[in-house]
């Protein structure tokens, strides 16, 4: 049917119940006349006063992707498994005394004496692959409550709403 005809309906029956003498094939809804034209610019307005108003998104879940993601250098804690040699640089056989051999040496404390190289990953460049979610309204905890992928999803996990009070304005 559509906005326009349904305002047309709408002004006939408000005839119909204005208690006025009515006959239904002597109201003329015809293009150009006056219950047309009203419900054209009745349409119209309804059209633009819509245009002019500010929606706003009051519930809304959808995945996000990460583009880049970047860590400074981190400090680390080193184990004392770790395996350590004397530093001599060269490899002597069978010559531990040399430090050629390396050898299992406990670390003092182990606190901060590894710095890490800094993470630098892209979704384009150095295999960036994540995922998270933005939500307005109601936090869904996970994004594995919500699927926007399809449009029945789009539907259930978002809404926007014209807010009465950001309108008053324009009435």
């Amino acid at each position: 049917m559509g906005l326009k005809q349904d305002l047309i309906n709408a002004k006939v029956e408000a005839t119909k119940a204005s208690g006025e003498l009515f006959i239904e094939d002597q109201l003329d809804t015809s293009v150009g006349s006056q219950i047309e034209v009203e419900a054209e610019l009745t349409k119209e307005a309804i059209v633009d006063f819509l245009t002019k108003c500010e929606f706003r998104i009051t519930q809304l879940n959808a995945n996000v992707v990460l583009e880049d993601f970047k860590l400074p250098p981190q400090q680390g804690d080193v184990l004392p498994s770790v395996s350590v040699s004397s530093g001599f640089a060269t490899f002597v056989p069978m010559s531990p005394a040399l430090g050629g051999i390396p050898v299992q040496s406990m670390i003092a404390g182990g606190k901060n004496g590894v710095l890490t190289k800094n993470i630098d990953a892209g979704k384009d460049v150095g295999g960036l692959d994540s995922t998270g979610y933005v939500y307005i309204g109601g936090d869904p905890d996970s994004q594995g409550a919500f699927d926007v992928d399809d449009e029945d999803g789009q539907r259930e996990f978002t809404t926007v709403k014209l807010i009465r009070e950001d309108i008053e304005d324009l009435l």
